[in-house]
């Protein structure tokens, strides 16, 4: 099972036209100096001429790493563990350093000093469910996590994974943590109340 992390889903929606715009305008102004024959267009191609096919280019590039970095954030479970992958890395996370895993509103991961991680075109995520990852690691395990996946899906030892559905992919990493067994906090049963 893998799923799409809505960080990137949401740069793709608001985005995704300047690329398009680029192309566009490149497309258009190479096209009207090649079939006008203005001298300012074709010289050769020299000087300010090799501007507009610059712009076809920045947008295809522009593009590409937009749908390069919606292809590649993603979590997914595996045998091995969970692998959670953005633009630049991607990390396993073996099942037995998982402690717990729940559904909560992806705002509780930014409350206090954490809201400067939230960036402002992700804000409208705030609301909803994420997958929550609490971890058992050290500080210095936790420090490498953070290095990789970056201070806006990771505090503390939670990581916060915003996906399509939560639900699911908890009940799928929750199935898949090993048995462990129960500590006693030094409860006892109740005697029953004689009559």
């Amino acid at each position: 099972m893998s799923q799409r992390i809505l960080y990137a889903e949401e740069i793709w929606k608001r985005q995704r036209l300047f690329p398009l715009f680029f192309i566009t305008v490149g497309v258009v102004l190479t096209a009207t100096g090649l079939f006008t024959g203005s001298s300012r267009f074709t010289a050769g191609f020299t000087g300010s001429s090799w501007i507009w096919p610059l712009y076809i280019l920045s947008g295809l590039v522009y593009g590409a790493g937009l749908l390069y970095y919606r292809r590649r954030s993603q979590a997914e479970v595996t045998e091995a563990g969970l692998k959670i992958s953005n633009l630049r890395s991607s990390l396993v996370i073996p099942y037995d350093s998982i402690r717990l895993v729940r559904v909560q509103p992806l705002s509780r991961h930014f409350e206090d000093t954490r809201k400067k991680f939230i960036r402002p075109i992700n804000r409208g995520l705030l609301p909803k469910p994420a997958l929550c990852v609490r971890l058992r690691a050290d500080q210095v395990e936790l420090a490498e996590i953070r290095r990789k996946l970056g201070g806006q899906l990771v505090a503390d030892d939670t990581i916060a994974l915003p996906v399509p559905d939560p639900d699911s992919m908890s009940w799928e990493v929750s199935s898949r943590l090993p048995e462990r067994p129960g500590t006693n906090l030094g409860g006892q049963r109740r005697r029953k109340r004689s009559r």
